[in-house]
């Protein structure tokens, strides 16, 4: 018996601000069997690909990620905003509606032989994750796979990121913002 993802996705009207429809994966990660099958479904798409690390964007991304690495047998990778990993970073800055942002992996992780799955949440706009991706590539590592549990095409980020040349995967998407 499949289960209905999209389904346990619940919409918020008018958050953060009016207009906005949120797509709150909350109630998604609240249901086991769908939580679980979320991260099976990202895993199973992308085992035998030779990923040796999967990327999980702050916040949600660090929920799918862990889950998508355990279950591929590879290592986590989070990648945190400013100031909140310790030890040595490298950092990519990415804009912002109204500003700039910056996010960071820890310096010595990654190099030169490793392939990594980005995995997050949701893809918009795709400026966090097209961030993610050049971080990933100053490091010498292969980026060219993400895999997200919600599109919203409307919004353009997985265009901009195959424009990257990144292959992007997405269990669902929503229409509007």
């Amino acid at each position: 018996m499949s289960i209905d993802l999209k389904s346990l996705v619940r919409t918020i009207p008018d958050y953060p601000k009016p207009g906005i429809l949120f797509r709150d994966i909350t109630t998604l990660i609240e249901h086991p069997e769908g939580f679980k099958e979320s991260v099976e479904q990202i895993a199973a798409a992308h085992r035998g690909m030779g990923f040796t690390h999967v990327a999980g964007i702050e916040a949600r991304g660090f929920i799918f990620g862990a889950g998508v690495a355990i279950a591929l047998g590879v290592g986590f990778v989070p990648v945190r905003k400013r100031g909140k990993l310790p030890g040595t970073t490298i950092g990519q800055n990415y804009a912002l509606e109204y500003g700039v942002d910056t996010i960071e992996i820890h310096a010595d992780v990654l190099h030169a032989g490793h392939k990594v799955l980005i995995v997050d949440d949701l893809i918009a706009t795709g400026g966090t994750a097209i961030a993610a991706v050049s971080l990933i590539r100053r490091t010498g590592a292969t980026c060219d796979k993400a895999a997200f549990v919600i599109d919203l095409p409307a919004l353009g980020g997985a265009a901009k990121l195959q424009a990257e040349k990144v292959a992007v995967s997405s269990l669902m998407a929503f229409d509007g913002h």
